[in-house]
């Protein structure tokens, strides 16, 4: 069965916009990734100020992949630039990334 990990963001009020900014400008950046199945970007509606960020894959290897190709390279160029061209401060003041395997699962019946 797949995976998904989860990326817990926390994310201070004022930063908010920039972090949707930041993962709607990388929109379609993980779809063509051999393995991936879905990806969601969550906000926090109360009692909470961290994002989640969704992602679901085949297996282990292909997330490992992505970490290890796409996703580190877009990290590296950063989101945009900042005065003098350097990359941008995070968004998020910090991270955490939990792990499951999908166990069970239900999707709408089609008449």
């Amino acid at each position: 069965m797949s995976i998904v990990k989860i990326n817990a963001l926390t994310v201070p009020d004022e930063q908010r916009e920039v972090l949707e900014k930041r993962f709607a400008s990388r929109a379609g950046a993980v779809e063509s990734s051999d393995g991936f199945e879905w990806f969601e970007l969550l906000r926090p509606v109360e009692g909470t100020d961290q994002y989640l960020v969704y992602t679901r894959w085949r297996d282990e290897a292909s997330f490992q992949a992505w970490m290890e190709g796409p996703m580190k390279a877009a990290h590296q160029q950063g989101a945009g630039s900042t005065e003098g061209g350097g990359r941008p401060a995070p968004a998020a003041s910090g991270s955490t990334v939990w792990s499951f395997e999908v166990v069970q699962q239900a999707a709408p019946k089609t008449a």
